[in-house]
C-alpha cells in the first residue's frame, strides 16, 4: 500500500518531546554525586554508582535497572563525589562526614580498605589524579578555608597546601580538576572558587599561573577538555563561562552564554568532546554543542533540583535530583552526525541540533 505523502500542517508539526531512556528509583533521597564505572573498549554497560543525601553509595546495573549493591560508609552524611581509580576496582567517595572513604569493589567485595581525614566541611569535591602505576595523587580541600591539599596515595603522604597569593581573597575552593599537559609531567590543578574565579597551579611550584574572573557568584561546577585546552564553568548566576588556557598558561574567557534561570550545580563534557550538559537548580538539564555552545536542548523531567550529570564512554547521559530519582538519556549516540532536533521542554519549542564537527 502507498504511504500517503505528510500534509503540511503534519510536517511543521513539533516532534514529541524527548523522555529519558528509563528512570532508576529506591535512592530514598536526593541525589548528590553521579559516575560510570566500566563500560569502555567492548566490556558491555558499564556500571553507575549514585551518592546520595542519606550517606549511601548505590551501585546500579543498566541492565537490570536495579541497584546490586549498597554501600554505607558516611554515617548518614551527604555523598558529595564518587570517582573510581583505573588500577582495579576501587572507588573514592567523599561525604560530608569529613571522610573520603576508599572502597574494595572487586570480586563482589563492598569494603572500605583505606580512609583519608578531610579538614574542611565546605562543597568542595576533590579530585584524582591517577595513572596505570601504584601512586596517584589527590586533591582535597585544606584545612584554611582557601586552601587546597594535595597527598600522593595510597601512602597519603602530603605533598603541599596551595594557598592563595597574599593579594588574593577567592573565599573556599568549590571545584578542583587535577590534570597533566600531554607535553610535561608536572601535575596541574584547575581550582574553581567562592568569589566566581578559576586558577591553575603549578603543583611542583606551589604557586598560580594565571586566574580569571567567570562569574560573580560562586562557581558550583566545571569540566575541562585538556585536548582544546578549554573549560566550561557555571555559578549561582544566569550564564555559563567558557574559558581557555593559552601555551603560556594563561587562562582567559572565551565567551559567556546566558541562561534563562540562574544556578548551575554541575557540567560536564562527554568524553568524545561533542556535547556538554549541565544541572540546574531550576530542575532542568541542558545539553550545548561543545564547540559552538549553540544549545541543543532542555531536559525538564525532574520535579526538583538537578545537583549532578554524568556521561558514560558510550554516550550515555545520567543526571541525578533533588525528587530522588535518577534520569538515563540516550540524545545523541556517540556516532551520531546530531541531525535531528530536539524539542525543548522549557521553551515548549525545537530546538536545533546541528552536525557536530
Amino acid at each position: 500500500m502507498e504511504v500517503p505523502a505528510p500534509s503540511a500542517s503534519m510536517a511543521a508539526s513539533p516532534l514529541p518531546p524527548p523522555d529519558p531512556q528509563f528512570v532508576l528509583r529506591g535512592t530514598q533521597s536526593a541525589v548528590h554525586a553521579l559516575h560510570f564505572f566500566g563500560g569502555a573498549q567492548g566490556q558491555g554497560r558499564p556500571l553507575l554508582l549514585s551518592g546520595s543525601l542519606s550517606g549511601l553509595v548505590h551501585i546500579w546495573s543498566l541492565h537490570t535497572r536495579r541497584a546490586v549493591a549498597t554501600l554505607d560508609g558516611h554515617g548518614g552524611q551527604c555523598v558529595t563525589w564518587l570517582q573510581t581509580l583505573p588500577q582495579g576496582h576501587q572507588l573514592l567517595s567523599q561525604g560530608r562526614d569529613l571522610k573520603l572513604s576508599l572502597w574494595d569493589l572487586a570480586e563482589g567485595r563492598n569494603a572500605v580498605v583505606d580512609s583519608v581525614a578531610l579538614e574542611s566541611m565546605g562543597f568542595c569535591r576533590s579530585s584524582v589524579l591517577a595513572g596505570a602505576q601504584e601512586r596517584w595523587m589527590l586533591a582535597v580541600p585544606g584545612r584554611g578555608s582557601d586552601e587546597v591539599q594535595i597527598l600522593e596515595m595510597p601512602s597519603k603522604t602530603s605533598v603541599c597546601t596551595l594557598k592563595p597569593e597574599a593579594d588574593a581573597k577567592p573565599g573556599m575552593p568549590m571545584c578542583l580538576e587535577l590534570w597533566q599537559a600531554d607535553s610535561s609531567p608536572r601535575p596541574l590543578l584547575l581550582a574553581g572558587y567562592e568569589d566566581g574565579s578559576v586558577a591553575l597551579w603549578d603543583v611542583s611550584e606551589r604557586k598560580v599561573c594565571s586566574r580569571v574572573a567567570c562569574h560573580t557568584e560562586p562557581v558550583m561546577g566545571f569540566d575541562f577538555d585538556s585536548q582544546k585546552a578549554r573549560g566550561v564553568s557555571g555559578s549561582a548566576e544566569k550564564a555559563l563561562a567558557v574559558w581557555s588556557l593559552d601555551e603560556q598558561q594563561a587562562l582567559q574567557v572565551c565567551r559567556t552564554h546566558e541562561l534563562t534561570n540562574p544556578g548551575i550545580a554541575d557540567v560536564k563534557i562527554r568524553p568524545d568532546r561533542k556535547i556538554l550538559a549541565t544541572a540546574g537548580w531550576d530542575h532542568r538539564i541542558r545539553v550545548f554543542h561543545w564547540r559552538t555552545m549553540k544549545p541543543l536542548a532542555v531536559l525538564s523531567f525532574h520535579s526538583a533540583t538537578v545537583h549532578c550529570v554524568a556521561f558514560a564512554a558510550d554516550g550515555l547521559l545520567a543526571a541525578g535530583s533533588g525528587d530522588q530519582r535518577i534520569s538515563i538519556w540516550s540524545l545523541y549516540p556517540t556516532h551520531s552526525n546530531m541531525s535531528a532536533p530536539l524539542l525543548s521542554h522549557a521553551e515548549g519549542r525545537e530546538v536545533g541540533a546541528h552536525a557536530v564537527a
